[in-house]
């Protein structure tokens, strides 16, 4: 099964540990082994790393849990190659651009018949790989296309109505869990997780915690491998993974739930009045 995270905050922070516990579980010597990548947004730009390597063994993964860079934004993803070879171009996160922002997605599941899925035609944008999940974003970003007409983002309540449309498309193709920015709002959406064993698919596929940190307080041993660094005094900060990572009080995502965030604030859950 591939993991996701994703870590916004309301000031730049550095993701100092995040990586970490991301690379422990794309071990080589484990099952999550054929990729990893991580896409740090500066303002409407990203900075991307991706190798198709296990991320446990990988000096680069080293250099950014001490080295990366400052960020509001972050999304991570370690691969379990399911549909699509080994290789760079089938590593995730994916990136476009629309809009002048810089647009990322990073899914776990597999998307089968996804190419002969009527629902999910293809329009302009065109795979460079092989998997279902660029596909889809490739899908994602056709669709997003009228929306983005003018430099500005769109209205948040259009962007969370044509992502609720694009994910039940999804949803009826496999699991169907995803992150996904625009330069301007976190989005993420929950589904089903698939167990070791492979045979299971069941929610939650994602989950959730929101912090208020203290950059003079130490982060506590519990939270290994997703603390923040930030310069401001107090930040928020929230994230999502595929599992909880810490003893803290994560919540799960319910089953077709999709939320957004913004500056470390969850700002929308679709189907609720918009703030």
């Amino acid at each position: 099964m591939c993991e996701l995270l994703a870590i916004s905050t309301s000031e730049p922070a550095q993701l100092t540990f995040s990586l970490k516990t991301l690379a422990a579980r794309g071990s080589a010597k484990g099952h999550v082994h054929d990729g990893w990548g991580v896409a740090f947004y500066q303002g409407a730009d990203v900075a991307l790393f991706r190798e198709p390597l296990a991320a446990g063994d990988s000096p680069l993964v080293r250099y950014l849990e001490t080295d990366g860079p400052s960020t509001r934004l972050g999304i991570s993803h370690i691969r379990h190659a399911t549909l699509g070879s080994v290789q760079f171009a089938n590593t995730q996160p994916f990136l476009r651009e629309l809009g002048g922002h810089s647009h990322v997605f990073a899914h776990n599941g597999t998307l089968l018949h996804v190419e002969a899925s009527r629902a999910m035609a293809l329009g302009s944008y065109r795979p460079v790989g092989q998997t279902d999940s660029e596909y889809a974003f490739c899908v994602l970003m056709a669709r997003m296309h009228s929306l983005w007409a003018d430099a500005s983002p769109p209205p948040l309540q259009a962007r969370m109505d044509l992502l609720a449309s694009f994910a039940a498309d999804m949803r009826a193709l496999g699991p169907a869990n995803f992150l996904y920015a625009d330069g301007d709002t976190l989005f993420a959406h929950g589904h089903r997780r698939i167990h070791d064993d492979g045979e299971q698919a069941e929610p939650p596929g994602l989950w959730m915690l929101q912090r208020v940190e203290m950059s003079a307080e130490p982060p506590p041993a519990h939270q290994d491998g997703v603390a923040v660094e930030a310069d401001a005094e107090k930040h928020d900060a929230l994230l999502i993974a595929s599992v909880a990572l810490t003893d803290e009080a994560w919540r799960p995502l319910a089953e077709g739930e999709l939320v957004a965030v913004r500056h470390g604030k969850l700002v929308a859950v679709h189907g609720q009045k918009m703030r």
